[in-house]
């Protein structure tokens, strides 16, 4: 029989946990999961406004989610956010993970936001309600988000954060080659 671990998120959005589960079924398919989440505060703005603010709230999230869950075996925190620049708005998602030994990171794939969105964005609706009064939706950013209401659903939120989660894992999968080095040496 395979051993549980425990695997932490912090969030309470269905999308943002299930991306994670989904993540470490891929990374570790004889794993059995058991999932718990955490309203765990980012620390940043509601709307992340750039590349640093966004990493900034998800390593927040994943260390009050280990303060909350510290007999967990990983923890997980998640961002989304926005940076503005020359060529207009993208939105991106940051994902950590951590294991007991290691802390893996990525980022999410970058996908443009329309002006309409971006400009309700710029004068500081988060952007989840800027696509819901954009596109004429309620709650999308506890569904499809952005990215899915963008692409028709052939890339939903949680298929974006999913990925972005896989690469975060890469650490875990092979955390004898992450380990710091005065752990390597002992």
């Amino acid at each position: 029989m395979n051993e549980t671990r425990t695997i932490a998120v912090g969030s309470q959005n269905p999308v943002k946990a299930n991306a994670i589960r989904s993540a470490f079924e891929c990374m570790f398919p004889s794993w059995e999961l058991e999932l718990e989440t955490v309203a765990a505060p980012s620390g940043v703005s509601d709307q992340p406004m750039s590349d640093e603010e966004t990493l900034t709230g998800a390593r927040n999230r994943l260390a009050a989610t280990r303060k909350a869950k510290p007999s967990a075996d990983y923890w997980a925190g998640i961002e989304g956010g926005i940076e503005d620049g020359p060529d207009g708005m993208n939105a991106f998602a940051w994902i950590v993970v951590e294991s007991s030994q290691v802390t893996g990171q990525a980022r999410t794939a970058t996908f443009p936001l329309p002006e309409g969105v971006a400009d309700l964005v710029r004068s500081g609706v988060e952007l989840g309600h800027a696509n819901d009064q954009v596109f004429g939706r309620h709650d999308s950013k506890h569904n499809e988000g952005a990215i899915g209401i963008l692409t028709h659903n052939v890339i939903d939120r949680k298929m974006l954060y999913e990925h972005g989660a896989i690469l975060a894992l890469v650490a875990v999968k092979n955390e004898e080659l992450y380990l710091p080095a005065n752990l390597k040496e002992g």
